[in-house]
């Protein structure tokens, strides 16, 4: 027993020390001379969160040549229409427009995408969510690996704000499981994927895989996305830029569905992959040689495994709450731990307002506003 347990461990341990190299090489990433080509930047945008004013304030003072902002929304009359009036005021030299969306999707949000894709006048697209905050290179430095024909997407790794304990939480498994694991992806030949902080695209490119209708179906657009771009024969890179999310996840009830939902999307999206996550979870395998008695076992793999989470979630995406909570880590990847339990079965998530049923692809078959 105690010489599987030792296997299974130095394997999570293997895993954490391929994880610190692939955070080393990702800082020593490839630099790519800046583009001129012009950019549509698509905000697809659902109702407003705390914050969001500043945070879409950050794209209007970007340092780039020539781009245009197009927000995009369901309602007319959605929380978020008076502050984005409100900007396309205070910045009357940046080329931005408000586009009310009609294009029904099972994907409401893809819906969006489909208009404001149509009304987007440059060559060059950047499509990401609603409550990231950029920095003022962002635009110049997530489009230019572009230039390189061989590459079609162009993806960033984020950082969460939070100001309560369950949002807390969320950020720690965002900087220390899910970024890690991103940058660790590719050791094993999987880039296929895109992720809705940022996807920087040619809309040539989205125009040869069918438009954004080709992933009205499916829940996880941004993961789908990435995968039809490279299976045009380009590739996906992780840019060396980090953007900021802000997490509000209410309650800790609101961050287990959050969580769940991100569980069986990928569970749905890519089961191979989320079969082999147990691998990961160092902290877990340090728990059971703890039990077992084999603490000459626990307290170093314990030990790696949270110095690499502080080494990815500081040194790579400079979250301040991975060395304010470090204390956490353990306790968070537990949770993770059970979550991913809990994604193993079931095919419905809640998604704003709605709970949706998915298909064994991910897809969106069914659909029902919450009450």
């Amino acid at each position: 027993m105690i010489w599987l347990l030792t296997a299974v461990a130095g394997a999570a341990t293997v895993y954490q020390a391929l994880t610190l190299v692939a955070a080393i090489f990702h800082r020593r990433s490839k630099t790519h001379r800046p583009s001129n080509v012009p950019v549509s930047i698509l905000k697809p945008v659902h109702g407003s969160d705390p914050g969001f004013y500043d945070a879409i304030r950050t794209h209007a003072v970007q340092q780039f040549p020539a781009f245009e902002i197009l927000f995009g929304v369901r309602d007319p009359g959605d929380p978020a229409r008076k502050q984005i009036e409100q900007l396309i005021a205070d910045f009357p030299g940046v080329p931005m427009r408000l586009v009310i969306c009609r294009t029904t999707a099972p994907n409401p949000k893809v819906g969006v995408l489909i208009d404001l894709a149509n009304a987007a006048q440059h060559p060059i697209l950047i499509v990401n969510d609603s409550d990231i905050s950029v920095p003022a290179d962002y635009v110049q430095r997530v489009t230019a690996p572009l230039a390189d024909s061989g590459i079609g997407l162009v993806t960033c790794l984020y950082r969460a704000d939070a100001s309560d304990a369950p949002s807390r939480f969320e950020a720690l498994a965002i900087a220390t499981e899910f970024a890690p694991n991103a940058l660790v992806a590719p050791l094993f030949g999987v880039s296929d994927f895109g992720l809705g902080s940022t996807l920087a695209f040619r809309k040539i490119d989205l125009d040869r895989l069918g438009g954004f209708r080709a992933i009205a179906d499916y829940l996880a657009d941004d993961y789908q996305l990435g995968c039809k771009l490279h299976a045009l024969g380009l590739r996906n890179i992780i840019s060396d830029l980090v953007v900021t999310t802000r997490i509000s996840s209410g309650s800790w009830r609101g961050a287990w569905h959050h969580q769940l939902r991100w569980a069986r999307t990928i569970r749905l999206s890519r089961g191979a992959g989320y079969a082999g996550l147990p691998i990961t979870f160092a902290t877990f395998w340090a728990c059971v040689a703890a039990l077992a008695g084999a603490w000459w076992l626990a307290v170093p793999v314990l030990a790696i495994r949270i110095a690499v989470a502080i080494a990815c979630g500081w040194l790579v995406l400079g979250s301040a709450d991975v060395l304010r909570y470090f204390y956490w880590i353990p306790l968070r990847d537990l949770g993770g731990a059970v979550i991913w339990a809990a994604g193993l079965f079931g095919n419905t998530v809640l998604w704003r307002d709605r709970r949706l049923r998915l298909d064994k692809q991910g897809r969106i078959i069914a659909g029902e506003t919450r009450g």
